[in-house]
């Protein structure tokens, strides 16, 4: 029996949606980490996600606005974004994200 083919995970599906959303500013996925997340009622995963962008204008503002943002990731749901950290690097700026998705059944 071959087993059902399933789509990316939330982790492709996040990196995928920040590319998209960062496009104008050629945001950059360095890399994304990963654990588990489970409460009484929800299954789901940590990110901690470092990304990088220039140093322009609308950059920062962009970064300051992704914890409210919408994000589109079939079967799964943002819970949660936060900005860890942002630092000036000599390529521009890098931050520190730690975000939580949820599946959504």
């Amino acid at each position: 029996m071959t087993p059902a083919l399933r789509g990316p995970d939330a982790g492709t599906l996040l990196v995928r949606a920040l590319r998209t959303m960062g496009a104008a500013y050629d945001v950059q996925v360095e890399s994304i980490a990963a654990r588990p997340w489970v409460s009484a009622t929800f299954v789901g995963t940590r990110y901690r996600v470092s990304l990088s962008g220039p140093a322009v204008p609308g950059f920062r503002s962009w970064l300051d606005s992704l914890p409210e943002a919408e994000f589109a990731l079939r079967g799964h749901l943002v819970a949660d974004l936060a900005i860890d950290s942002v630092e000036s690097i000599a390529e521009g700026v890098r931050a520190t994200l730690t975000v939580l998705t949820l599946e959504d059944s």
